[in-house]
């Protein structure tokens, strides 16, 4: 019972970060908890083509472009590709730390 209440509150804590990077970049933040739309939102946020949604539907390929898309999402908020990784490894560290933190969004200029 006590490991679904601390599982319901990182939850919680991670929509939270999620709606405020959305907010921070422009977009709605109740967009992070419509699944799919969110992943377009964050497309569209990382400065990728809506199209690699159907990407994310391959095994395997998605993680490629999962990777692809979280270190793009890190660079337009200023960071690097490291953070991009703890983004894939521990997002409920490094996505509060994109939203609470003083990371600004500076948009792809394609």
């Amino acid at each position: 019972m006590m490991f679904t209440f601390i599982w319901l509150a990182v939850v919680v804590f991670l929509v939270a970060s999620m709606w405020i990077v959305f907010t921070k970049a422009g977009q709605p933040g109740w967009a992070c908890l419509i699944p799919f739309y969110n992943m377009y939102i964050m497309l569209k946020i990382a400065g990728k083509p809506g199209w690699w949604l159907l990407l994310f539907l391959i095994p395997v390929v998605n993680l490629i472009f999962l990777i692809i898309t979280y270190i793009a999402l890190a660079t337009c908020f200023g960071k690097g590709a490291g953070f991009a990784i703890g983004m894939i490894f521990l997002p409920f560290v490094f996505f509060p730390m994109l939203a609470f933190g003083d990371a600004k969004y500076v948009p792809v200029v394609a």
